[in-house]
């Protein structure tokens, strides 16, 4: 990859992070599925419409922007090669040939000027180590009037997955998740911070507005237990203690997120988002 200057992402997502985020994209994808649609309709794809997908992971909203165009075409980009490498087998698998995935980093990537209609990313823009540069790039690779399209987390507080991990904070590290204005999942968190950077990088028409959604998190308690643990984030804080509170922190978290459990015995939590658009100015 060619031009990486986000190297901490690129590490991480092309080792295990990226590799659980593959292995796992079906149950990712039924976390944060409920943003889909609205993300899409904010991004007023066309049937013709060029749409390029930032921090696509395993591709799944790049193949929705893909059959919203079936007359253009989505182009999904993304740090991590074993995530690509499940996009591009599961839009052959599904048919979906309008379609293709680039590896690198949207910072500093050779975008053709003027290449897309439309940029879109559920969760896929909140890391940049300079975030003015990195949409400034993705602005240029616009066309005149073109539209951008993004969902990232508000804050911390309002969601209940946050919620549940600090349940652990008497067992394990939890620490903060992140404050905005830096690099992380909390990084674009404040409605401020979203304009400031977007009207720095060019962009006019900034609009924020909340959006929030139920994520399925796994089947039963104990499963979503155990998939949260097994995150990234998860996996961290399990490294830092010994076995004894491993066990106590998966107990108290299985109890914990029982009170999330449907009658069919699926956990749901809510996740509170920014929904956010704006548009590359026209040419005068």
């Amino acid at each position: 990859m060619p031009d990486i200057v986000n190297t901490e992402q690129a590490q991480a997502w092309n080792g295990p992070e990226g590799v659980h985020w593959a292995r796992n994209q079906d149950r990712w994808n039924a976390v944060n599925a409920g943003f889909n649609g609205p993300l899409l309709d904010a991004a007023r794809i066309a049937g013709d419409s060029r749409v390029l997908d930032l921090g696509c992971g395993s591709g799944q909203t790049t193949r929705l922007a893909a059959l919203r165009a079936p007359r253009g075409h989505a182009t999904g980009l993304d740090l991590s090669g074993p995530m690509l490498a499940e996009a591009r087998a599961r839009a052959g698998r599904e048919g979906v040939a309008n379609v293709s995935f680039l590896q690198g980093d949207a910072q500093t990537y050779g975008f053709e000027p003027g290449a897309f209609d439309a940029a879109i990313s559920r969760y896929g823009v909140m890391f940049y180590a300079d975030p003015v540069a990195a949409f400034g790039n993705v602005g240029r690779a616009l066309r005149p009037g073109g539209r951008l399209a993004f969902v990232c987390p508000a804050d911390a507080a309002l969601n209940e997955w946050v919620a549940a991990m600090a349940a652990l904070r008497d067992i394990v590290p939890v620490g903060d998740f992140g404050r905005p204005g830096l690099p992380g999942m909390f990084s674009l968190a404040a409605p401020d911070r979203i304009r400031e950077v977007l009207t720095a990088a060019g962009f006019t028409g900034v609009t924020v507005r909340q959006a929030e959604a139920y994520g399925e998190w796994g089947h039963g308690a104990a499963d979503a237990a155990d998939f949260v643990l097994g995150t990234g984030p998860g996996r961290h804080l399990m490294e830092q203690v010994g076995p004894s509170a491993r066990t106590r922190a998966l107990r108290t978290l299985t109890d914990h997120l029982r009170a999330h459990e449907a009658a069919d015995g699926t956990v749901r939590l809510l996740s509170t988002s920014w929904l956010v658009t704006a548009d590359r100015p026209a040419v005068p």
